[in-house]
């Protein structure tokens, strides 16, 4: 993994300081602190910070053939760089490295954009045709590896952080009022919206093409799941997925330097782990907690799980005052507020697994895939509650919405009576309704229905959902939306701010289109989420320990509201510390109420402590965004 960047004046054609270059390639040293690289070409040019993984030697950026005729600066590792070697051996190309950056050079040189259908992997990546003077950039198919942009005056600059982007601009970047209410919904910035104005990032699967002057942006990654004909059986699916279970973990191990895995004490990562133990043994895991303070940490399962795999195993141990304390930091890695807690956690396991090895494996992806969360339930079941009569389904509703501290019941009924699927989708997605959010905003800062924008950002994905059915299709954007510009984003950020390479295994390319061809009854069986996922994990897992995991992953599930650090550990914040929530939201001069309502916010806050309503999650936003904005400079109201 490394860190890239470009300019390139496509406009004026005028010549690319390479001073301006240093700038923001230096921005991300912690990204690559093994090797830098430039490459300037008149009007383009290329910086990275490289992270060494394979062919530590051969491997210097940007690399080109050896007619320089086609440049390639990448970010991220290409899982079957063996085998697109072979072929392009067999098609007459001579490699000069061991490195997996040289297929895609080769590779554009043989098939054109299309190498990048041919990639199983995760990318950033930047190609330059120095004979049709024509630059592409490219997201991997999930968003695994962010890339950003900036276009102005005929000039562009990308990078795989905002920092570059932003380096060589004599302005600060004011905040996006839209991305601000996207967030605030949300949880996250969607695609391609970011917080900074004249900012935006590359949604999964996509490109953008500079040539004769001018510049396009589509998706390249055009998957449009269709069911097997005949249906899979139980048997034969499992089996199959299995083995692509197995396929991937061997191609994600490929590396020159020491792996382990971020461990937890569910189903997920023990079959990872489970996997890598076919692979060799010993294998480093870690995890990290809060300890024996919270009952449902995942310590001391994970320490079991390591022991029965015969993995060498290390807890990271943490506490409110860390949590509180290193917070502000790391809202700054991120660049983009991300409002989970479960990012000081990532923070500090990916720290300490730095200090052994430079690659780690992590189980995200699992539940997107296979229906993992509460609200795979309500999108499976849903349409037997629409079916019910209207006479049936008011009464409930009602008694519902009556429930105090319930958001989440009531954000879930409501859903559930929307006709429109997408709508359905978005509602599923909201912290809270749109009106609400909406209502904490300043006069004239956003127009009505802000939040409604996250519609605009799925419709390039709408032609590809008409054969999925209403599980699949929430999935399908699920992958392409909220996992990589939530999730996945914070992953890449805070593994990356220490050197450290986070893999994916369940979010390979032969995995993720299987199952998306399966239908619901294969992830969501007699009310139990991961249906077929825990059939597989109990073919591998030894009895016990599969017993042991499903049991911890099954209490995950049926106390989602008090498991889990977003949850946990930030009600226990709130109401430990009130002096602290005061300072962020009680003090007028606070650099949100240059864009929120102050009465709005302190009534939030009034309806929160007095049990009225759960606001925890919409708080712990704002306390997000206000440590970003402080981090940032903005000034105070």
């Amino acid at each position: 993994m490394c860190g890239i960047c470009g300019v390139y004046n496509f406009a004026s054609q005028a010549p690319v300081e390479l001073r301006d270059l240093k700038k923001m390639t230096r921005t991300m040293v912690h990204r690559g602190p093994d090797d830098e690289g430039y490459h300037l070409e008149g009007a383009l040019g290329f910086g990275i910070r490289r992270l060494s993984i394979i062919d530590p030697e051969g491997g210097h950026q940007p690399m080109s053939d050896r007619e320089n005729t086609v440049w390639v600066v990448f970010n991220g590792e290409i899982y079957n760089f063996p085998e697109l070697k072979r072929e392009l051996e067999e098609l007459g190309h001579v490699f000069r490295t061991r490195c997996d950056t040289e297929t895609i050079v080769l590779g554009y040189k043989q098939w054109g954009d299309d190498v990048l259908n041919r990639l199983n992997g995760v990318f950033g990546l930047a190609i330059w045709d120095t004979r049709q003077k024509r630059l592409v950039i490219a997201r991997d198919r999930f968003g695994v590896k962010p890339v950003y942009y900036r276009v102005d005056n005929g000039q562009l600059w990308f990078g795989s952080e905002i920092r570059a982007v932003i380096a060589t601009s004599n302005e600060k970047p004011e905040v996006n009022p839209v991305a601000l209410n996207l967030f605030l919904r949300y949880r996250f910035t969607p695609s391609p919206h970011t917080l900074f104005a004249g900012v935006k990032k590359l949604a999964p699967g996509s490109r953008l093409t500079f040539e004769n002057g001018t510049f396009s942006l589509d998706l390249w990654y055009r998957f449009k799941p269709a069911p097997f004909s005949p249906l899979k059986s139980t048997d034969e699916a499992r089996d199959e997925l299995l083995e692509l279970y197995k396929r991937s973990i061997k191609r994600q191990l490929q590396s020159d330097v020491p792996i382990g895995l971020l461990l937890s004490g569910g189903v997920d990562s023990a079959l990872l782990l489970a996997l890598m133990n076919l692979n060799g043994q010993s294998w480093r895991t870690y995890t990290v907690g809060y300890g024996k303070s919270y009952v449902d940490d995942e310590l001391a399962d994970a320490a079991e799980t390591a022991g029965r795999l015969s993995s060498r195993h290390t807890s990271v141990l943490l506490d409110r005052n860390t949590f509180e304390k290193k917070l502000p930091e790391i809202v700054s890695c991120m660049e983009e507020p991300v409002a989970t807690s479960s990012i000081v956690p990532m923070y500090f396991v990916s720290e300490r697994a730095r200090e052994d090895v430079k690659v780690a494996l992590l189980g995200q992806g699992a539940d997107e895939l296979f229906g993992g969360y509460n609200r795979h339930l309500g999108i499976h079941y849903g349409r037997a509650w629409r079916r019910l009569p209207k006479l049936l389904r008011a009464p409930v509703a009602s008694a519902i919405r009556a429930l105090p501290r319930n958001e989440t019941l009531r954000r879930g009924i409501q859903s559930l009576d929307t006709s429109d699927r997408l709508r359905r989708y978005q509602n599923v997605l909201s912290l809270l309704p749109g009106y609400k959010i909406d209502g904490l905003f300043q006069d004239g800062i956003i127009e009505p229905a802000t939040g409604d924008e996250i519609l605009t950002c799925w419709q390039p994905f709408v032609p590809l959902l008409c054969d999925t059915d209403e599980l699949g299709g929430f999935q399908f954007l699920e992958l392409r939306s909220t996992l990589p510009d939530e999730l996945l984003m914070y992953v890449d950020k805070l593994s990356m701010a220490h050197g450290l390479e986070a893999r994916v295994p369940y979010l390979d390319k032969e995995i993720v289109e299987y199952v998306e061809r399966l239908p619901a009854d294969f992830k969501v069986r007699y009310g139990s989420p991961k249906w077929l996922h825990l059939q597989a994990c109990q073919h591998l897992l030894p009895t016990k320990l599969y017993r042991q995991v499903t049991q911890n992953s099954a209490r995950t599930f049926l106390k989602r509201r008090k498991r889990g650090f977003a949850t946990n550990v930030v009600d226990d914040w709130f109401r430990a510390n009130p002096q602290k929530l005061d300072a962020h939201f009680l003090d007028r001069g606070s650099p949100i109420y240059k864009y929120l309502r102050y009465s709005a916010i302190r009534e939030m806050l009034e309806q929160h402590r007095a049990g009225r309503d759960d606001n925890h999650k919409i708080l712990f936003s704002l306390v997000v965004f206000e440590e970003w904005l402080r981090g940032r400079g903005f000034e105070r109201c």
